[in-house]
């Protein structure tokens, strides 16, 4: 993992709290860390966001929750004294799109079609008002900041974010610190999510923003993707060998499979019978 190079505290406390979801508690105090040089992380409650700073204004890539909106530009202030002019979310999931809320009144909120029409089905306040298909780019000051549709994974409308000069990528949840979460009924996809990970890995970047956890480098991308095909390995198996879907949520745990042994991970708590589902589906075709 990589280590920051420089924290901001919002107060005197700095609190790092991995958020698995949304409705995840956002009371939490956030701290700001410095990633590379003009680009930072707010961390705590919800997903990791983004903060690309340049001359004439702020991109960020996702929001948090709805409460969250002020603290999110208190921090950002401290770092930069220009506003926030365009807000990326990486998917729909209101720990990620729920600052929306604030920032759609001050700021361009963008996002991938199948995320807004998550949103849309789902009522979620604030959709975004720009949409893509297959990528966009905003440049402002100076500042390029790519975003790539690469396929399905956590959901159908995951975007990649890449800041080409920075070699850095933010993954929303494509890239988790603790185990992913394959939300099925919004498209996801453990098949979809490698070869979207191999897309990732085919970029020019030493440096990972996950949704959640601690920053990673490219190794621990590659040790992802690497676990998400082990365990889809895994799970043939186990139904190849007779096993019920009922028997499924206790028999895919092994020690090899870190996920597999996070008992408050989304994997195991959530992902379970929409996975077995997917691989039986495989497996008769």
């Amino acid at each position: 993992m990589i280590n920051s190079t420089r924290r901001v505290l919002l107060g005197s406390v700095l609190v790092f709290v991995t958020s698995t979801c949304a409705g995840a508690d956002a009371q939490n105090g956030l701290s700001i860390e410095q990633v590379k040089d003009g680009l930072y992380a707010i961390i705590g409650s919800g997903g990791n966001v983004g903060v690309r700073v340049s001359p004439e204004g702020v991109i960020l890539i996702d929001d948090k929750f709805p409460q969250n909106f002020s603290e999110i530009q208190e921090l950002v202030s401290q770092v930069s004294d220009q506003p926030v002019r365009y807000v990326i979310n990486t998917h729909h999931h209101g720990d990620h799109t729920g600052g929306n809320v604030g920032f759609i009144d001050i700021a361009e909120v963008i996002a991938h079609q199948n995320a807004r029409d998550n949103m849309i089905r789902g009522n979620q306040d604030a959709p975004p008002r720009v949409v893509f298909n297959d990528q966009t780019a905003v440049y402002l000051g100076g500042v390029e900041v790519r975003a790539f549709y690469m396929g399905r994974g956590h959901t159908n409308g995951d975007v990649v974010i890449y800041f080409p000069d920075l070699k850095t990528v933010h993954g929303g949840d494509l890239l988790h610190g603790i185990a992913p979460f394959i939300d099925y009924g919004n498209g996801g996809s453990s098949s979809g999510w490698v070869g979207t990970l191999n897309n990732i890995l085919a970029l020019d970047f030493d440096t990972a923003i996950p949704g959640h956890g601690a920053m990673m480098d490219r190794n621990d991308v590659v040790n992802f993707r690497n676990q998400m095909e082990a365990v889809r390995a895994h799970m043939t198996a186990l139904i190849r060998s007779g096993m019920p879907k009922n028997e499924a949520s206790v028999r895919i745990r092994t020690q090899d499979l870190s996920w597999t042994m996070q008992e408050d991970g989304l994997l195991m708590q959530r992902s379970i019978p929409g996975f077995y589902d997917e691989i039986a589906a495989e497996l008769q075709q």
